[in-house]
């Protein structure tokens, strides 16, 4: 039966409060729940808190009763299939069901395999009406946790990789200078999208050339990413500001083991690890498994051209986000330094996600064709 017009209207709102988690909730998924009344009365709301803490259902549970509200016989609009298992908190099919709400109506399942149907199951079975929403609010719901979908289906990130460059396709001069190709209104856009990230990634080659903090500095935010450094002959330096972040986790890749290198990097708050591959670099699939293990859903790549080329090359990036600035430099540093084709039907396709004005400069969101059917 298709959803009635209150449903879609609380299904939306619970979206929207579901964004409220970004930058608040991983590793666990963004999260948003609406408890109410058929006649349209709004009991409480709640989105997904801090690891460890409440859960939406939750949230919105504590804040029904907390105006007085009785959830009985009320119904729940849940952006993520409630979870059925006990991990840093209870299940949330089980509170639903102790505070007696009549009907869930869900926007998408969850893929963890702990989870991934049973607290849809569980709420059947306490003769509570189960409802799943069609398929636009799956994607919307899908998609505000792209993250956590490829962590657990995948086993890997979703790799993002931002570049900032004028119309021409440079990001920089010829000399390296780049500040400032796109104007503040992008910068700030960027930082947002940040926050969006479980980490950022970055190369040597970048610190050691713009000794960037590679932090969120330009929106509000409640956790800063953590910072992973591509480094195979660990030459990040000690004294980079990249490690004046208060309170950030930061992870050093390496392929050549350098004890006195480890020591000093550790020394100031670094994990270093050593992925090799083959050739004595950093084995870039291993380090996304490695990340994913660590419970990193989305991963922001800005790096230089070196290491973008190897991330595209090695297919490992599902989501391009450039910032074209409506300028024109001529010779300069190029977004990734790829190798010359022989044909032009040799090249990457991509297919345009979002296209938008952030201030005078544009904004593109591109992805491989067929990226998120996984």
């Amino acid at each position: 039966m298709p959803l009635a017009a209150l449903d879609h209207a609380r299904l939306a709102e619970a979206l929207a409060l579901a964004e409220e988690a970004i930058g608040v909730s991983d590793p666990n998924p963004r999260v948003g729940c609406i408890v109410g009344m058929a006649d349209g009365r709004v009991l409480g709301r709640g989105a997904t808190q801090r690891a460890g803490g409440r859960h939406a259902e939750i949230v919105a549970l504590a804040a029904a009763r907390a105006a007085g509200h009785d959830p009985r016989g009320a119904t729940a609009w849940v952006t993520l299939e409630p979870c059925a298992h006990h991990g840093r908190t209870p299940p949330c099919c089980d509170a639903l069901i102790a505070a007696g709400i009549a009907r869930v109506v869900v926007a998408v399942g969850d893929p963890f395999a702990a989870v991934n149907g049973s607290g849809l199951a569980r709420l059947r079975a306490a003769g509570v009406e189960v409802e799943l929403a069609g398929a636009a609010f799956a994607s919307a719901a899908r998609e505000l946790n792209i993250g956590f979908f490829s962590r657990v289906l995948r086993g890997r990130p979703w790799v993002r990789m931002k570049i900032a460059a004028s119309l021409d396709g440079c990001t920089a001069l010829a000399d390296g200078r780049s500040q400032w190709i796109t104007a503040a209104p992008a910068r700030a856009d960027g930082h947002a999208w940040r926050r969006r990230a479980s980490a950022l990634l970055t190369g040597v080659g970048t610190v050691r050339e713009d000794d960037p903090r590679l932090d969120v500095r330009e929106v509000p935010t409640t956790l800063q990413p953590a910072l992973v450094v591509v480094d195979s002959r660990l030459q990040t330096p000690p004294a980079a500001r990249l490690f004046d972040v208060p309170e950030r986790a930061l992870w050093i890749y390496g392929a050549m083991p350098d004890a006195a290198r480890m020591a000093a990097l550790g020394a100031r708050g670094a994990q270093v690890r050593l992925l090799a591959d083959a050739r004595g670099k950093v084995d870039l699939a291993a380090l996304l498994a490695d990340l994913a293990a660590r419970g990193v859903n989305e991963l922001h790549v800005e790096a230089g051209a070196k290491l973008n080329a190897s991330l595209l090359a090695a297919g490992l990036v599902d989501e391009l986000l450039v910032y074209l600035a409506p300028k024109l430099i001529g010779p300069g540093r190029a977004m990734a330094a790829l190798p010359p084709l022989a044909a032009l039907d040799e090249a990457r396709p991509l297919r345009f996600v979002d296209v938008q004005r952030v201030g005078d400069d544009l904004r593109i969101v591109a992805r491989p064709p067929g990226r998120e059917a996984f």
